[in-house]
């Protein structure tokens, strides 16, 4: 079990309350002061003081933090001067060039290269909407995106372009793509190298700074289009407004400033003069985490992103050491990988000051275990999705000591109930559906009336995720509502078990899936990953939970594997894969 989460807390913590550090942080005339605003009808607190459009803190952060490292590529650095030039002169050739207007989608589909940065704010600027499709789909699943969001040009690199040539012809919207990091001529004008355009990313910062283009951009005009992950289905592509993305970016920063509030400090404040924080980015820009809570933020911040071709715990740590990372994680496996890892004490990693994970459940002890790892650093862990533009609610600092098994407070400008089976407002501890309103919610689904109408409803987002709330506003998630299981009519969350699974010390990865059973419906199945150097049986495994857990709770099959479990590019287990190595088991 995990030890008091009291004793690491500091004397005198905390030194203001929840209530009165929103009331300091939203009243009238502070950084986060809150206002009505008519967003579809719907009134909705939003924030007086945040960017009126993503444009607005483009052209911030361009200038504010020109000469610093924005983006870092294994050997490629481009600093946020040279990456404006680069924005500037591939939004005029999409503009001027080619031809496309206002409202046209732009869809982008490639590894977390430098030109991804590039391709995304250029549509941004212009006015146009940013439509990332993920990188790991294959090409039937590119058609489909390119298809349902009626892209009139994709950018992307040269491993999805092979996927997606013999699909061309299937869309057609879709007059022409660039191809990123092209070192082929492929003959084609409709094809066309975006080193053509722009140049590499070590010559854009020779390039000459023509002006953003002159296109009216409002808080309300659509910016993105994000498609869901699909774990069942065809994915939906969610529609996000500038004023929404910019809402996400202040409910994080809110809570961070209410942490600082709580611990009884001033929020810090960031200029050109403040050592520049660094981000290990583990997550796919595609992915709301890495557009909407790291990229977008970093115009804002002027932080500078590292990204890697893969994910590699081994490969992470000496880059840690060298670009002095301050921040990484992604989901809490990440985390464990590096906690973990074998190598970790030989590097120097204490320029770290944050772990930050969200997407995917994680142990308790997690946080304790960082904070025994890295001293100085805090841990960090939220509750979001694509239909509220990444981060609704979040953990840290004290609050996360105190409360390692909850995703947090919600932002400042954002609400939270839980729903009853009768739409019922549920009181504090009761579990039910998960709903969230704010201007940090999505607008709707693109080209799914039917869709939208059941999830978006009066400028709140029916999650779909099982929920509780105590009395001081704290999220507790217990499971996805779909992903439940019932065996012989109890109710089985997810959650519950694997958080138990993590608890024990020679796990690092857990996950929790029904098998099939004539009478009952569903039994029980785990599969674990161990900690390297670490054993354990499955009757340890399972005598280990039946000491914390009620005896149907208990897993009656453990599966071990060496390899991570999988998960989708946004950090879900597919769970649908981990069922098959049950299916010799399954009773139907």
């Amino acid at each position: 079990m995990t030890t008091s989460p009291a004793a690491a807390l500091p004397e005198g913590w905390p030194a203001m309350s929840i209530e009165d550090a929103n009331a300091a942080l939203s009243g009238e005339g502070a950084v986060f002061e809150l206002e009505d605003t008519d967003i579809r009808g719907v009134t909705v607190k939003t924030y007086k003081n945040a960017y009126p459009q993503l444009r607005a803190m483009f052209e911030y952060g361009s200038q504010m933090w020109a000469p610093r490292d924005m983006l870092v590529y294994e050997n490629e650095r481009v600093t946020f001067d040279a990456h404006a030039r680069a924005v500037e002169n591939l939004a005029a050739a999409l503009l001027d060039r080619y031809g496309l207007q206002k409202g046209d989608r732009v869809a982008i589909s490639m590894r977390n290269y430098p030109q991804w940065s590039v391709a995304f704010w250029a549509c941004i600027v212009s006015g146009l909407i940013a439509t990332p499709l993920n990188s790991w789909w294959k090409g039937e699943e590119l058609e489909y995106g390119l298809e349902n969001s009626g892209a009139r040009l994709a950018i992307v690199d040269p491993q999805i372009f092979e996927r997606i040539q013999e699909h061309w012809k299937n869309v057609p919207s879709l007059d022409r793509v660039i191809i990123a990091r092209c070192e082929e001529d492929y003959g084609d004008p409709k094809v066309i190298p975006m080193e053509h355009l722009i140049g590499s990313s070590t010559e854009w910062a020779g390039l000459d700074h023509i002006g953003l283009p002159s296109v009216t951009v409002d808080p309300e005009d659509e910016a993105t289009i994000m498609y869901s992950s699909g774990t069942t289905g065809k994915p939906k592509g969610v529609v996000a407004t500038h004023r929404a993305v910019v809402s996400n970016l202040f409910n994080s920063l809110s809570n961070q400033a209410r942490a600082y509030l709580r611990r009884g400090e001033m929020p810090p404040v960031n200029g050109p003069d403040e050592p520049q924080k660094a981000n290990l980015l583990s997550i796919p820009f595609f992915h709301v985490t890495g557009a909407f809570a790291v990229l977008v933020p970093t115009m804002h911040s002027g932080q500078k992103i590292v990204s890697m071709y893969k994910w590699d715990a081994g490969e992470a740590l000496p880059i840690i050491e060298r670009e002095k990372i301050t921040v990484f994680g992604g989901v809490p496996a990440i985390a464990w990988q590096v906690l973990e890892h074998p190598d970790r004490d030989k590097y120097d990693l204490s320029s770290v000051e944050a772990i930050s994970y969200g997407g995917a459940p994680s142990a308790p002890d997690l946080v304790s275990t960082i904070k025994k790892r890295f001293s100085e650093a805090h841990a960090a862990n939220g509750w979001g999705m694509t239909e509220t533009c990444a981060t609704a609610s979040l953990n840290l600092a004290e609050d996360y000591i105190n409360k390692p098994d909850s995703a947090g407070l919600p932002g400042l400008a954002v609400k939270l109930k839980i729903v009853g089976p009768d739409g019922e407002t549920l009181g504090p501890g009761e579990v039910g559906e998960l709903w969230c309103f704010g201007p940090s919610n999505a607008k709707s689904y693109w080209k799914r009336p039917d869709a939208t109408a059941e999830t978006f409803k009066d400028g709140w987002v029916v999650t779909g995720d099982l929920a509780r709330m105590d009395e001081q506003g704290f999220l507790y998630l217990v499971d996805r509502a779909k992903d439940m299981l019932i065996r012989g009519g109890e109710n089985i969350y997810c959650i519950e078990v694997e958080n138990v699974l993590y608890e024990h010390p020679a796990v690092m990865d857990a996950a929790i899936v029904g098998i099939p059973h004539r009478v009952l419906g569903e039994e029980v199945g785990a599969v674990v990953q161990l900690k390297p150097g670490m054993s354990a049986t499955e009757e340890e495994i399972r005598h280990f939970v039946a000491g914390h857990l009620a005896a149907f709770k208990v897993p009656k099959v453990v599966r071990f594997q060496t390899d991570p479990l999988p998960r989708n590019a946004n950090g879900k287990i597919l769970k649908k894969e981990l069922k098959e190595q049950f299916a010799d088991l399954a009773e139907v």
